[in-house]
């Protein structure tokens, strides 16, 4: 497929979320996201701050996670963590579904669990927010039904993995954007460590890529 290199350094999200990152590791994420020109950095909510100081004169925005990594925290709690996240200088918020909800079939506290994260958009413009399913835990069927709510509940994307269990597969993105539709963003995230990878994604239906591996998929675009 045809893409600049600009424009997929755009779509990619720098991550660091190891639960033993320091502070060294956050500074260099920022520095390598200033200079690839990527679109966003995501890491954990200790680490917003600074991350937003870092990159307060570029256009690279900071993500944080939210009930992450397993997304059974109380819904209040995840809106509590969103809200802190923005007011650190957070733009975008990727948070975890209620797995424990899903596969109980509790639909509606999963989408109750949604709209209380997606809730801080309406006191702070231009936020994001991308909700993780964790398709590696779950069957065809509850993909479907976690895309389906998220949408209801107003995310505006839904994301494939935390990366801690399974990770993206170009199928699943595939039924994300198909369930999704065309209006609606998916984020792959997972395992993703080449540009064939990051290019695959994409043609699948992706129009975010999470990655650890970043610098090494922009470097290996030819020039």
């Amino acid at each position: 497929m045809r893409i600049s290199k600009r424009k997929l350094a755009k779509m990619m999200d720098h991550t660091q979320v190891k639960p033993i990152a320091t502070i060294n590791d956050i500074k260099k994420l920022c520095g390598e996201a200033e200079k690839h020109g990527f679109g966003c950095v995501c890491v954990n909510p200790t680490y917003v701050s600074l991350a937003a100081q870092l990159l307060k004169r570029t256009d690279v925005k900071v993500c944080s996670t939210v009930g992450f990594p397993f997304g059974i925290t109380l819904p209040e709690v995840k809106a509590f963590e969103a809200e802190k996240a923005v007011e650190n200088g957070a733009r975008e918020i990727d948070m975890v579904i209620n797995l424990s909800a899903l596969k109980s079939r509790d639909f509606e506290k999963v989408r109750e669990d949604i709209e209380t994260v997606v809730g801080i958009k309406r006191s702070h413009v231009n936020i994001i927010v991308k909700v993780i399913i964790e398709t590696g835990l779950l069957t065809h069927e509850e993909k479907v039904l976690a895309c389906k709510i998220a949408k209801e509940a107003g995310a505006d994307f839904v994301k494939t993995s935390t990366g801690l269990v399974g990770g993206a597969t170009v199928e699943d993105v595939q039924l994300m954007r198909e369930t999704v539709g065309k209006d609606m963003g998916v984020k792959a995230a997972g395992g993703i460590r080449t540009l064939k990878q990051a290019l695959d994604m994409i043609e699948a239906g992706a129009n975010r890529i999470g990655t650890s591996a970043a610098v090494a998929i922009i470097e290996e675009f030819p020039e």
